[in-house]
């Protein structure tokens, strides 16, 4: 078995990045999750440096790519 490149993320940082996966903008997943959109931000640095990725779109592609339980199935 493979491991996952997603594995090195933390649960929240998980759920963040399923949402935006899912197209929602920080302010909505902010609201979904009851935290702050710069806690969002700082939830998304910390998930395109431990992915190595520059933005949203390749992060959501990695997703993808990888496979997710999704934010209801952690």
């Amino acid at each position: 078995m493979t491991p996952n490149a997603l594995d090195v993320l933390t649960e929240r940082e998980r759920e963040v990045l399923d949402l935006l996966a899912e197209g929602l903008t920080n302010s909505q997943i902010a609201d979904k999750l009851f935290i702050s959109a710069n806690t969002v931000k700082r939830h998304l640095k910390s998930v395109f440096e431990k992915l190595d990725v520059n933005n949203r779109a390749a992060a959501a592609a990695l997703v993808v790519r990888e496979g997710s339980s999704g934010p209801g199935d952690l």
